[in-house]
C-alpha cells in the first residue's frame, strides 16, 4: 500500500467505509468529494480492501479524466464506451467501439481487471451475457489439441470475419496449417500453426510487414460481436413465429421487413441489422453489472447519472415508437437497455457506494450510511517556486503533513526538494515513502489533474500536473515496399499498367501456361490492335500498375514492338531533366546564403514544449527535431512539413516560432483565409499565454487604423508574431528583424505570391505546411534538394469516426441530423451541386422546422464564406448544407456528424478528408456515406464504394485512398506542366526518371539497372493451394521479383516459411530463378534460354575473360559463340537440373562479395 492509502486512513470518513464494505453494510454515500477526492477514494477503497471496482460517471468526458487520474496513480483502468445501435438497415457499419467494449468485457468475465470505468449509457446497454462470452472464448495452447473440431467455423460463429489478410481486429485469415487472427483486446495479432489438429506454434505477428514478432505460451481468443447467434435455422424459426403472431395496422409491413430477414438467413447472409434482435437471441441479456460481481461499484453524482440514464432511455423508447409505426420493429423487439426502475435495481442488489459532490435530498436508493467529508480541491501548482513555498508553509503552520507531487522526472522531484529547503521549507525527497512525516514536506514523482487538502486526516496534497499516460502504441501505417510503391496486389483485369519496356497496356489476369512440358505462372497484356504479351512472373518488376492523375480518364494504349513508348520516355526524360535543373539551382542558391544561425534550445523552450497538453506522437518529435536543427545551421532553412489534416503540424510549427521569437526574432504565419488567420491567432494567444510574447493578426478582422498601428509594431520590432492573409505580402509590411516565415496550406497560394515571399525573406528561414501528403517515394525521388519532414502517425486520442454505408434513407439521415442536434452538436451536410443545393437546405429546414440551417458553396464570395465560418464557429448554425468546400475549412470542434450524398462520385482521398472534418475533439463522431440504391453505378464508383464499405472497418489502411492522395501530393509539387508528363508514362515510371534526372544533376553515376531474360525447363510458379488469394500471390510475386543479392533471397525465404508455410518446388524455384537472374544482369547477361540440353547466355558485348573463368570451372562443358548474337553454351551435365548448372556457371564468374552488395 502507497503512502496516499495509508494517509486516508486517518480520515475518520474513509475508515468507516473501509468497514462498511467489509461488513456489506452497502449501499452508502458519501457527499463532500471533488473530482480528484473521487479518484483517491476508489484507488485507496480498493488497494485497502483488495477488490478491483466498477465505476460508473454522467458522461464519457468525465470518464476519460478518471482513468488518466487513476493510471497516474498506478492503477490499469480500463474504459468501457457506448455502442451505438443500428436498428434499421444499412449496408455496413464501423466497428471500432464494438471492439473497444469487447476487450474490456473479455477482461472483465476473465478476471484480469483492476478497475473499469464506463459512461451511465454505456452501462445500461444490453450486450452477451458472461457465460455466452465465456463459451465463446477459445483457449490455445502450444502443443495441445485445439479445443474445437473446425477452427474457422468456430472463429466466424465468434463474430470475426475471414479474410485474405488480415487489417485491423475482428479479422481471421487461414492459410493451409496457418491461421492468423486479430481479437479485440490484443494489441497485436496472433499466428497460429498447426501440426494435424494440434498447435504446433503460437506468436505475435506485425500488422504492417506480417512477420511473426514474439512467441506465446497460451492464448485466450475472445469473440469479435457482442451479437452472436448459435444456429441460422433457429434464429429464423424465432422471427418466424414472431412474424405469425402480429396483429394491427402496421403487422403488414412489420411482417415483410422480418420474413425478408428469415430469407436472408436461410441463405447464408446476415438479417440486415442484428442489434433489432438482441431480445430474441439472449433471453436475459446481461449489462456491466452483470459482469462486475464481485467489484466494488462506485457511482459518481447518481442524480445526474441517473437523470442521463433516462434520458438516453427516453430518446431510445421515442426512436422505437417511430421504428414501429414504420414497420421496422415490432412488439418484443423493443427492449434494448435497463429502464429506471431495473436500473435503482441493479443499484442495490451491487451494493452501489455513490460519491457525490453535494447532498441531495430524496433518494430512491435505502442507504444504509451518509458520509459528509470535508474536504478541498487544490489547483495545480503552476512551477512558481515562490507561491508553493507560501502554500507549504500555510499547510504546516496549520498542522498539516504535506506531498508535493513534482512531475514525471525523478530529478526534478530532487531538484524541487534541494530549493524547498534553500528556501527554509522543511522537505526531503523520498522515491517511496511509508508514510507521511509529521510538520514535514514529502517530494516524490507524479502528478494529478488537482490537488487535495483532508484538514481531518491531517494531509495536503500539492501536484505539479497530470503525467501524459502511457498509452498503446499503434505502430504508423508504413507499408513494405512490395505494398507501397506497386500498389500490383490492388491489380483487377482491365486495369491499366505499365511495362518498363513495351508501355501502356491492359492487365488481362495472370495464367498458367505449359511449356515443353514444365508449368509457369505468365501475366497477360493486352495491347493496342488487339496485340498479346505474356511476360513471366519473373519479371513482375518491371509491371507496375498504371496510375495517371485521374480516375476515369482513357488511356492510349501502346502497340507492340511501336517505336511511341520509346519516344514518350525520351520526352518526359527531357521535361524532369528541366525539373532538376531548376531544383538544383534553387538549392545552390540557397546553400551559398548566408543566414541565420539559431541557438541550442533553452531552459524556456523545454518548459514550452512541456506544456503541450496532448502526448505528441513520435512523429511530431522527429520533425521538430527536424526543424529547430535546421534552424541552427547558419544557411537558410527551407523545409516542407507534411501531414493529413489534424494530425499536428500547427503545434511542431509553434515550437519553431517559439524558438525563433526567444531569441530575438520575429515570426510570421501566412495563412491563405480570413478564418484560418482567426483560428491560428486565437491557437497562438492560447499556446503562448504565460510567455512574454506579443501577437496579432492582419487581416480583415481588422479595422484600418489598427492595421496602420500593426505594421508600425512590426517595422519597430515591438511584435513579436504577425498572422495574417495575402495582406501580408503587400510592398508596405516591414519588418525590423524577420527570422521565421511560417505558410499554411501553401498549395493554395500561386507562383506570384511564392515569389514575392522569397523576394521578402530571401535569407530567412521558411517553413511551409502543406495537408496533401507528400508521397515517400515523390520524397526520395527529390532527396537533398528540398528538406522535407512527414508526419503520418495520428494523434492517440482522435477517436474512430463511426460509419455507416447505407443507401440514401431520409428517415435515417434526419433521425442522425436530431440526434447530433440533441447533444448540441452541429451538422455539415454535403450536396455537392451548387444549383440545387438551397432546395436541399430547404427540405431538411422543412423535416427539422427548429434546426438553423447554413449554406457553404464555391460561388460565395471569400468575405461570405468567411461570415459563414464565423457563425459556425459561434455555434449560430446547426446544419450546413454545403460543397466540397469543407475540405479546406476550418475546425469546428463542435460539429460530429457528417452525411454525404452520393459518395460513390467521390474519390477515396476526397472521402477520407472530408471525414477529418468531424472527431476533432473528444466528442463521439458520426459519418453517413449515402448512395442512391437502384441506379446503375459505373465502374469506377463501384469499386470505389466497395473500398469505401473496406475503409469503414478500418480506420487506415484504405491503400488505393493514400495512392489517390499522394497523385495530388505530386500534382501539388511539381506544378501544373508536370501532370501531361505524368499522365504519359503513369506515376511509376515518371518517379523513376525523375530520381535518375536528380542524380544525374547531382554528378552521381545513374545505374541504370541491367535487365535479364530467363527461360529454362523449370516450374517456377506459385501454386493455388499455396496462396490463395489472388491479391496475396502478385505481392509475393513482387516481393520474389525484387530479390538483388543472397540477403534479399534469405529475407523473402523466411517472410514465406512465417507467413504461407514451407514453399512447394516450384515456388523454391521461382525465388532461385529470381536470385540468378539478378546475378546474371549484373555480369552483362541479357537473356538465358535452354536449348535440349544446353544453357545459352546471351551478351550484348561479348566478355572474352568472363568466357575464360567460366571454361576453366567448368572443363569441356563451356562453349564460346562469337556470331551476330553472341552467346556461352553451358552444357548441362548428368543428374544435374538447369538450375544447378546456371547456378555452377554464375558461381563461377560473379565475385562472392559483388553478389552480398
Amino acid at each position: 500500500m502507497g503512502v496516499i492509502e495509508r494517509s486516508l486512513q486517518k480520515q475518520p470518513e474513509f475508515a468507516a467505509l473501509c468497514g462498511d464494505v467489509q461488513h456489506g453494510q452497502l449501499p452508502v454515500c458519501m457527499t463532500g468529494l471533488g473530482h480528484i477526492h473521487k479518484v483517491l477514494t476508489i484507488h485507496a477503497l480498493c488497494a485497502v480492501t483488495g477488490h478491483p471496482a466498477v465505476v460508473v460517471v454522467p458522461d464519457e468526458s468525465e470518464a476519460t479524466r478518471l482513468c488518466e487520474d487513476l493510471t497516474a496513480l498506478g492503477r490499469s483502468p480500463l474504459f468501457l464506451p457506448a455502442r451505438d445501435l443500428s436498428l434499421q438497415r444499412v449496408e455496413s457499419a464501423s466497428r471500432e467501439y464494438e471492439q473497444l467494449r469487447l476487450g474490456v468485457l473479455s477482461q472483465m468475465a476473465a478476471g484480469h481487471y483492476d478497475c473499469v470505468v464506463a459512461g451511465i449509457d454505456a452501462a445500461v446497454q444490453f450486450t452477451l451475457p458472461p457465460a455466452v462470452l465465456r463459451s465463446r472464448t477459445l483457449t490455445l495452447t502450444e502443443g495441445q489439441p485445439l479445443p474445437v473440431p473446425d477452427l474457422p467455423a468456430a472463429l466466424a460463429a465468434a463474430g470475426y470475419e475471414r479474410c485474405d489478410q488480415i487489417e485491423g481486429p475482428g479479422q481471421f485469415a487461414v492459410r493451409g496449417g496457418i491461421v492468423d487472427m486479430y481479437a479485440a483486446d490484443f494489441s497485436a495479432p496472433v499466428r497460429l500453426e498447426l501440426w494435424g489438429d494440434a498447435v504446433d506454434t503460437l506468436s505475435y505477428f506485425d500488422l504492417i510487414t506480417q512477420r511473426r514478432t514474439e512467441p506465446l505460451k497460451s492464448v485466450s481468443i475472445s469473440p469479435a460481436a457482442e451479437i452472436m447467434y448459435d444456429d441460422a435455422d433457429a434464429l429464423a424459426g424465432q422471427i418466424e413465429q414472431l412474424a405469425k403472431s402480429l396483429r394491427g395496422k402496421t403487422a403488414a409491413a412489420a411482417k415483410e421487413n422480418l420474413l425478408a430477414d428469415v430469407d436472408r438467413l436461410r441463405g447464408g447472409s446476415m438479417p440486415a441489422s442484428l442489434d433489432k434482435y438482441i431480445p430474441l437471441i439472449y433471453e436475459q441479456p446481461a449489462t456491466l453489472f452483470d459482469y462486475g460481481q464481485g467489484a466494488l461499484l462506485f457511482v459518481s453524482e447518481w442524480t445526474k447519472a441517473r437523470d442521463r440514464a433516462r434520458t438516453a432511455h427516453w430518446q431510445l423508447q421515442e426512436d422505437i415508437r417511430l421504428l414501429l409505426e414504420q414497420g421496422q420493429l415490432c412488439r418484443g423487439l423493443s427492449e434494448y437497455m435497463l429502464d429506471d426502475a431495473a436500473l435503482l435495481q441493479k443499484m442495490q442488489a451491487g451494493g452501489a457506494i455513490l460519491l457525490d459532490t453535494f447532498a441531495h435530498s430524496g433518494g430512491d436508493i435505502p442507504l444504509k450510511e451518509l458520509y459528509n467529508v470535508t474536504a478541498r480541491q487544490l489547483p495545480v501548482w503552476s512551477g512558481n517556486l515562490d507561491l508553493l513555498v507560501d502554500d507549504l508553509q500555510d499547510a504546516l503552520k496549520r498542522g498539516l503533513s504535506c506531498l508535493v507531487l513534482a512531475g514525471a522526472e525523478e530529478k526534478a522531484a530532487q531538484t524541487l526538494a534541494e530549493d524547498l529547503v534553500g528556501r527554509g521549507v522543511p522537505a526531503l525527497y523520498a522515491p517511496a515513502p511509508q508514510e507521511l512525516a509529521k510538520h514535514r514536506v514529502t517530494v516524490i514523482r507524479g502528478g494529478l489533474s488537482a490537488g487535495a487538502e483532508y484538514p481531518d486526516a491531517g494531509i495536503c496534497i500539492i501536484t505539479h500536473g497530470r503525467i501524459a499516460q502511457k498509452r498503446r502504441k499503434v505502430r504508423a501505417g508504413s507499408r513494405h515496399k512490395g505494398a507501397e510503391i506497386h500498389s500490383l496486389s490492388e491489380l483487377h483485369v482491365g486495369d491499366y499498367i505499365v511495362h518498363a519496356a513495351h508501355g501502356i497496356g491492359l492487365y488481362q489476369g495472370i495464367q498458367q501456361l505449359t511449356v515443353q512440358g514444365v508449368v509457369k505462372d505468365y501475366i497477360k497484356l493486352q495491347y493496342d490492335k488487339g496485340d498479346t504479351l505474356y511476360v513471366p512472373v519473373t519479371q513482375m518488376d518491371l509491371v507496375s500498375k498504371y496510375i495517371g492523375t485521374k480516375d476515369d480518364v482513357t488511356v492510349k494504349l501502346h502497340r507492340l514492338g511501336g517505336t511511341e513508348w520509346q519516344k514518350t520516355k525520351t520526352r518526359v526524360r527531357a521535361a524532369v531533366k528541366d525539373i532538376a535543373d531548376q531544383l538544383i539551382k534553387l538549392y545552390s542558391q540557397r546553400m551559398a546564403t548566408p543566414g541565420f544561425a539559431f541557438d541550442p534550445d533553452g531552459e524556456w523552450q523545454f518548459d514550452f514544449e512541456r506544456r503541450f497538453e496532448f502526448e505528441e506522437t513520435d512523429d511530431q518529435l522527429r520533425c521538430a527535431a527536424e526543424i529547430k536543427a535546421d534552424m541552427e545551421r547558419p544557411v537558410p532553412m527551407d523545409r516542407l512539413l507534411c501531414g493529413d489534416v489534424g494530425f499536428g503540424k500547427t503545434e511542431v510549427a509553434l515550437r519553431a516560432a517559439f524558438k525563433c521569437v526567444t531569441q530575438g526574432k520575429q515570426c510570421v504565419l501566412l495563412v491563405p483565409t480570413t478564418i484560418l488567420a482567426f483560428q491560428h491567432y486565437n491557437t497562438l494567444v492560447r499556446r503562448f499565454e504565460g510567455f512574454p510574447v506579443s501577437i496579432d493578426m492582419l487581416c480583415r478582422f481588422r479595422t484600418p487604423k489598427q492595421q496602420e498601428e500593426i505594421l508600425r509594431k512590426a517595422r519597430t520590432g515591438e511584435l513579436d508574431i504577425l498572422v495574417g492573409t495575402h495582406r501580408m505580402l503587400s510592398k508596405d509590411v516591414k519588418f525590423r528583424d524577420l527570422g521565421l516565415f511560417i505558410v499554411d496550406e501553401e498549395q493554395r497560394f500561386g507562383v506570384a505570391q511564392k515569389e514575392r515571399i522569397k523576394e521578402m525573406a530571401p535569407a530567412v528561414d521558411v517553413l511551409t505546411l502543406s495537408a496533401t501528403p507528400i508521397p515517400r517515394t515523390l520524397n526520395m525521388a527529390m532527396s537533398g534538394i528540398r528538406d522535407m519532414s512527414v508526419i503520418e502517425e495520428a494523434p492517440m486520442d482522435r477517436r474512430p469516426v463511426q460509419t455507416y454505408v447505407l443507401e440514401h434513407d431520409n428517415n435515417i439521415l434526419m433521425d442522425a441530423i436530431r440526434r447530433e442536434l440533441r447533444r448540441g452538436g452541429q451538422v455539415y451536410y454535403l450536396h455537392n451541386r451548387v444549383e440545387s443545393i438551397e432546395q436541399c437546405a430547404a427540405g431538411i429546414q422543412m423535416r427539422i422546422p427548429e434546426a438553423r440551417i447554413g449554406i457553404a458553396h464555391g460561388k460565395m464570395t471569400e468575405e461570405q464564406l468567411s461570415d459563414i465560418w464565423q457563425q459556425m464557429l459561434e455555434q449560430e448554425i446547426d446544419v450546413l448544407v454545403c460543397t466540397t468546400i469543407i475540405e479546406t475549412g476550418v475546425d469546428i470542434p463542435n460539429a460530429n456528424t457528417l452525411i454525404i450524398e452520393n459518395a460513390d462520385r467521390f474519390g477515396l482521398s476526397q472521402l477520407h478528408q472530408l471525414r477529418g472534418r468531424v472527431g476533432r475533439s473528444s466528442r463521439r463522431a458520426f459519418a453517413y456515406l449515402t448512395f442512391v440504391r437502384g441506379k446503375v453505378l459505373t465502374d469506377v464508383a463501384t469499386k470505389r464504394l466497395e473500398a469505401v464499405r473496406e475503409f469503414t472497418e478500418f480506420g487506415a489502411g484504405f491503400k488505393i485512398a493514400m495512392r489517390d492522395m499522394e497523385i495530388r501530393g505530386a500534382g501539388n509539387m511539381l506544378g501544373a506542366q508536370q501532370h501531361g508528363h505524368m499522365e504519359a508514362v503513369g506515376y511509376d515510371m515518371y518517379l523513376r526518371l525523375l530520381s535518375e534526372a536528380v542524380g544525374e544533376q547531382k554528378g552521381e553515376k545513374v545505374q541504370r539497372e541491367p535487365e535479364c531474360l530467363i527461360d529454362l525447363q523449370v516450374p517456377a510458379h506459385i501454386p493455388e493451394n499455396y496462396i490463395a488469394a489472388n491479391a496475396q500471390r502478385l505481392d509475393v510475386y513482387r516481393r520474389i521479383a525484387d530479390i538483388r543479392n543472397h540477403e534479399d533471397y534469405l529475407d523473402v525465404y523466411d517472410e514465406l516459411i512465417d507467413r504461407f508455410g514451407e514453399p512447394p518446388e516450384a515456388v523454391q524455384g521461382l525465388i532461385d530463378v529470381a536470385l540468378l537472374r539478378n546475378m546474371a544482369a549484373s555480369v552483362g547477361i541479357y537473356e538465358i534460354k535452354q536449348q535440349q540440353d544446353s544453357l545459352l547466355l546471351y551478351q550484348r558485348k561479348l566478355d572474352l575473360e568472363l568466357g575464360s573463368k567460366m571454361s576453366a570451372a567448368l572443363k569441356g562443358r563451356v562453349m564460346i559463340n562469337a556470331g551476330g548474337k553472341p552467346y556461352l553454351a553451358v552444357r548441362i551435365k548428368k543428374g544435374l537440373t538447369p538450375l544447378d548448372t546456371l547456378r555452377e556457371a554464375l558461381e563461377a564468374v560473379v565475385d562472392p562479395e559483388e553478389e552480398k552488395a
